[in-house]
Parts: structure tokens; sequence; C-alpha cells
């Protein structure tokens, strides 16, 4: 005996209006209204919402999203710290050991190691595959695409996959910061995450009001030359290597002797300097990312600090002033350890107005609201314990 077909609830409305249309009177017409207005709406009508992502498109999203991917540099990231990272559904090789990098150093990752267990999508730094974004399953409603005006293909990713993208920015602590801003935003809105999007803004901005309290009570007299060597950016980097808009340096007000590399309206956020032009700086105090110890040799900025003759004339190499700090790029921005490394630094400057603070224990603080545990002392193992240390030079080595 043949079984009866199954039909959908949207085919038995139909039919069933079909059959009120010819069949009942026109006294019935009440019974027909409730019915087709009972019967289920198309899931795009009934649920979609338009929101204009970071690259000015209007884009039509589900009414509630669920299912994600994070594409290009740090977009995941910052959906660690939106607290909406149980939303996605693969991640990129960045993810699955695919940095150019022999230690681990993001924070957000170390705090959550499951993430390297979901499917992949594609190659690190938004070089998405849509062949594998296809196979997912289950499938994302949205992709969320960090630095998507640099990076470019948000038009050609969503035409190839039919999946909404919205383009957004990632920003930076200083001349960038409204840009960062909105990028929360933007991935609170789309998420339904406004409230912690608000949160994580006024919590930076809290801790930089209070960096700078502290260092307005510091006369600029008082204030020792300075220099943060070693910056990684888009892979490691030697002692050359700084940040003229070094956000800790910033924050406390510090004299960086590579300041006045960053100018004009989006300053200059990275920089190779001169050997011959550090030796005229000659600054008290040097920082070094710990980033550029897992180097090669050649180009490792901790072996060249010893063995470069030239660097051992610098006065804070003879004077053993050489603080490890942690890395402040590693697939983009760690935010969290540019806020920890602020406070490390301020308690090596300006130790009167740090007496309180502990730079590791505030670091796992920041570290436990942003990503949900503490994570720099295991940092700090992958790195010989260098962070928040002095740092051992022997020129005569």
């Amino acid at each position: 005996m043949s079984s009866l077909p199954v039909l959908s609830p949207r085919i038995l409305c139909s039919r069933t209006v079909a059959f009120l249309m010819t069949h009942v009177p026109i006294a019935a017409l009440l019974s027909l209204a409730l019915l087709v207005f009972t019967c289920p709406m198309s899931a795009q009508a009934q649920e979609a919402r338009i929101i204009t992502d970071m690259l000015g498109r209007e884009v039509t999203i589900p009414d509630r999203v669920d299912r994600v991917i994070c594409s290009g540099s740090g977009c995941l990231r910052l959906l660690v710290y939106l607290q909406g990272h149980d939303r996605i559904v693969g991640v990129d090789s960045a993810e699955k050991g695919g940095l150019p990098f022999a230690a681990e150093a993001r924070p957000y990752a170390v705090a959550n190691p499951g993430l390297s267990e979901y499917p992949l999508f594609g190659e690190f730094r938004g070089h998405d595959n849509p062949e594998l974004i296809a196979g997912l399953d289950p499938a994302p409603q949205i992709i969320l695409k960090a630095n998507a005006s640099r990076d470019g293909g948000t038009e050609a990713l969503q035409a190839k996959t039919g999946i909404p993208v919205v383009g957004l920015g990632y920003g930076n602590l200083t001349l960038g910061r409204e840009n960062l801003n909105q990028t929360l935003r933007v991935m609170g809105r789309v998420l339904g995450l406004e409230a912690r999007a608000e949160a994580v803004i006024a919590y930076f901005n809290d801790m930089q009001a209070d960096l700078e309290r502290r260092a307005t009570a510091v006369p600029a007299d008082k204030r020792p030359s300075t220099y943060i060597g070693g910056i990684a950016m888009r892979g490691g980097h030697g002692f050359a290597s700084t940040e003229p808009a070094y956000a800790p340096f910033a924050f406390l007000s510090v004299h960086n002797v590579a300041a006045d590399l960053s100018m004009g309206e989006t300053g200059l956020s990275h920089a190779t300097v001169a050997k011959e032009q550090l030796l005229l700086w000659d600054p008290e105090v040097v920082f070094l990312d710990i980033s550029t110890a897992r180097l090669q040799a050649g180009a490792n900025g901790l072996e060249q600090l010893r063995s470069d003759p030239t660097y051992h004339a610098l006065s804070a190499v003879q004077g053993a002033r050489v603080f490890g700090v942690f890395p402040y790029n590693y697939y983009n921005t760690n935010y969290e350890s540019v806020f920890a490394n602020a406070y490390f630094i301020g308690s090596v400057l300006y130790p009167e107005q740090f007496t309180d603070i502990d730079p590791l224990a505030k670091a796992e603080e920041i570290s436990t609201f942003l990503n949900g545990g503490p994570t720099f002392e295991r940092i700090n193992e992958n790195f010989d314990n260098m962070g928040f240390s002095r740092i051992a030079l022997d020129p005569t080595s």
C-alpha cells in the first residue's frame, strides 16, 4: 500500500486557500482571512533586516544571526571581545597554525584553544575560499570581513558564495580609534550584541583615561626619552622596526624619539629606523617587542642588540635599561597587549605613579575581560619569560 505524500505547511496552506476561494461562500471570508494570516511567510520576508556596513553598503541580513565566519586579520579577535565566538562555523588558516610565527602570542587564541577545531574556510589575511565556504555545515548566515576597504573582494565574495558579506574596518587605539569603535558597533548591531560592544569601548576608554591621569602627574622634564623596537608588521622585524604612534607611549605622554615620523592626517603606523638615526636620538630607555626574539639570528632584534657594535653605543644598552613588552601586532593588533604594555611601561618610567599596579596581574585582568580568561603568563612562557622584565644584554659577549 503506497504511503501518502508528505506536504509542507506552505503547500497545505496554499491548497487550502485555493479550495476555499472556489467553494466557500463570501460569508466565510473571515475564516479565509484568518487562515491566510496564519500561513507561514517566507523566512526572508519575515526575518530580514538591512544594515549599513563600513564600506557604506546596504547589506540584507537575517534578523537573528547565529552562524558566522570571520575573514581578515584580527576579525575573530574582535568577535571574541564581543563574546560572539560561539557563533562561528569555520576559521581561517591563522587558527590552524598557518601564521608565519613559531610561538603563539594572540591572547584571544590562547584563551580559546577550541577555535582551532572548527573547519577551515580559507587562508589567513582574508584569502577566502568560496568552495570551502560552500561546504561548511552548518552554513554561515553572514560573513564578517575585517579590513574590507584595504583588502577588497567583498562584493566578489558575496556574489560567489551567495552569503551576505559585512565589510568592517579594524582601526587602532590612536589615529584609527573611531574606525575601531565603529567596527565594534557594526559587529554588535549585526549580532545583537550592542551592549557588549559599548562595554568594550567603555573599557578601553576607561583604561586610557586612567593611564593619562597617572601620566599627567609627571613633569615633562622627568619623562625620559624612549624607543620601542622589534615591532612586528605583517610578520616579524628586527630592532629597527618601530611604531611612531605607539599607543602605550601616546597614552603616557612619553617622549617617543620616533614620534616625529608620524605625520599627516592618518599618521605613519610603521617605520624602519636607520642605526645612525638611533644613535643620534640615543633614547634613555628602550623597550623591545619580544615577538622579534623568535626570528632567525640575522633578523632577530634581541640578537642585534647583543651583537651589533652600533647598538652597543646606545645609552640604554650600556645602562641596562632595555625592557621586554608583549607582542603588539600578531595577526593584527593585540588590543589587550597594548593596554597591558602601557601599564608596564608606566611602572618603568613613572614608578611613583604606578605603585598600586602589578603589571602582569593587570594584564591578566584585561585578558579575562576581553577574552574570557588569563593568557599572558602562558604567552610569556613561549618567549622565555622576557615579557615585563629587564632584558639581560652583554655587549662584550
